[in-house]
């Protein structure tokens, strides 16, 4: 079977009413992936039906397993992948069944979440109106309102927020809006701000996600400047390691925000890898939220092998996408002009369709005039420098050790 790298074509404008912005939504295409460009196909593997079809939302409830360590999350990820087989074959029996759905800090959309409820109609993005049994794997709570016309809105603060300010710069250079949600501009309901975002699992049937935090550094450096050292924080870190406080730290009971941040950071591979597995859903399973600790060489390859089950023409797929999402960061003068921090990388992939994007610009910055950074460098304070591209160095090898492993595997098995 040949897959597929998806993407969901942007409007030429962007527009603040409801009315342009689902007709922009409707005239969605794929892209089929080739070896030296994007190209546009009218439908992809579905037919006109189908695509209608994919539009409904349905919601429910959902409970996610609790791992605690990486071994667990493996061992989890094993027994998952031993009844996926059995468990695809009962839900797609089912009709009455809708897909799943998750929000994983990304503009994601109901399309994951396991529904037994019935099709409700669409209510103003107000705290009752969020989907029962709507779940979040990570990034803050109420900051995603899912809609039943394939568009999610992220609220902001106001129209001056970094995410806005982001989405408009990448809006205009044609290459760099390819690896990021199609951006279809600003709304306000009932005094709240809102930008809305394409969906980016339409299209995908009851597919398998992953959430990919960037960078060595995923915190401000105006979050960590107050140097108040902090009892707090302090008993946060002897609560999850007793011996990580230094003999000075232990005197005064107390550390600074700083000091925490990089002990928190340390925990998982975001400081040494500039990327951390934060979760991921299989296919017919329940998501899996507590990944961080998931840190060496061999847990993540364990767990990258688990999420692509094999499948060699996803893998194949994949490894092509993250490089051109990589080459295109390095062209793109948004990211030469901005630092990047708390963005993550979205993978998604079903029977027919692989797609990536680089997912939300909160936390993003557009840099002094005589400041530089090169997304590689290591940090400190003052230099700006967040480790984004060295994260995909170091996610796209992961991915090339999974490709390997798979093919050695191939090998000896014909022989």
């Amino acid at each position: 079977m040949t897959m597929t790298s998806t993407l969901l074509q942007r409007p030429t404008t962007t527009t603040t009413t409801k009315e342009k912005a689902t007709t922009t939504a409707k005239r969605r295409t794929t892209m089929a992936w080739s070896n030296d460009k994007l190209r546009f196909s009218c439908i992809d593997n579905i037919s006109l039906k189908q695509l209608w079809k994919l539009i409904a939302l349905d919601t429910a409830t959902s409970t996610a397993p609790n791992a605690t360590t990486a071994t667990a999350v493996l061992n989890e990820l094993e027994q998952q992948s031993k009844h996926a087989s059995s468990n695809n074959n009962n839900h797609n029996n089912n009709n009455n069944n809708s897909e799943n759905a998750l929000e994983l800090s990304a503009p994601a959309t109901p399309l994951l979440l396991q529904q037994q409820q019935q099709q409700q109609p669409e209510k103003q993005p107000t705290e009752a109106a969020k989907p029962q049994g709507w779940m979040q794997l990570s990034g803050h709570p109420e900051s995603i309102v899912p809609t039943s016309s394939g568009i999610v809105r992220k609220r902001i603060v106001s129209i001056d927020d970094s995410e806005v300010h982001a989405y408009e710069l990448i809006s205009q250079e044609p290459q760099t809006a390819q690896i990021v949600p199609g951006y279809l501009g600003r709304r306000e309901l009932h005094g709240q701000h809102y930008i809305e975002l394409q969906d980016l699992l339409a299209g995908f049937k009851d597919p398998c996600v992953m959430d990919i935090k960037m960078g060595c550094r995923t915190f401000l450096e105006s979050e960590v400047s107050n140097t108040t050292l902090r009892p707090d924080l302090y008993q946060k870190m002897v609560a999850v390691d007793a011996s990580a406080p230094t003999a000075a730290e232990h005197e005064a009971q107390a550390i600074t925000k700083l000091r925490y941040m990089l002990f928190r950071e340390s925990l998982s591979s975001s400081h040494t890898k500039g990327f951390r597995i934060e979760a991921l859903r299989l296919r017919g399973r329940a998501p899996l939220k507590d990944l961080k600790t998931c840190r060496t060489d061999e847990q993540i390859t364990q767990t990258i092998e688990q999420f692509l089950a094999a499948r060699k023409s996803v893998q194949k797929e994949l490894l092509k996408r993250l490089k051109h999402m990589r080459l295109v960061m390095e062209q793109s003068a948004f990211f030469n002009r901005h630092e990047i921090v708390g963005s993550s990388i979205f993978i998604v992939y079903d029977n027919e369709r692989v797609g990536a994007w680089l997912i939300d610009f909160a936390k993003s910055r557009q840099l002094p005039p005589q400041l530089s950074v090169s997304h590689r460098a290591h940090w400190m304070p003052g230099n700006r420098e967040e480790g984004l591209l060295k994260g995909m160095d170091e996610l796209i090898r992961a991915f090339e050790t999974v490709y390997a492993r798979s093919t050695s595997h191939r090998s000896c098995l014909k022989m």
